[in-house]
């Protein structure tokens, strides 16, 4: 599994949150298997989300579209900060 992980600082949450949601077919069309949204519990103002793909292939190519859609003017909006993003590869995962 390929998992990307995106980091960044908002203005509001629960406007970022409504602009996240909006692109759920966008997230659908490349394969995103799953995701999550986290916040730090001291920075109400940040984001972190891990998308879970079943290539690289399918991780970069989704990247490649989020890059031009936060070029966007209408992304200021929103984000605080630029996108700071990894793609990674599962080694091992374990339930507990």
């Amino acid at each position: 599994m390929t998992t990307v992980h995106i980091e960044h600082s908002i203005k509001d949450f629960a406007t970022w949150k409504a602009v996240f949601d909006s692109f759920g077919d966008m997230r659908a069309e490349h394969k995103v298997r799953r995701y999550e949204v986290s916040r730090p519990v001291d920075d109400p103002r940040f984001v972190m989300i891990r998308l879970e793909f079943d290539s690289t292939t399918e991780a970069e190519a989704f990247l490649t579209t989020m890059r031009g859609i936060w070029e966007r003017p209408q992304a200021a909006t929103v984000l605080g900060s630029t996108p700071q993003t990894r793609i990674a590869e599962t080694v091992e995962a374990r339930e507990l």
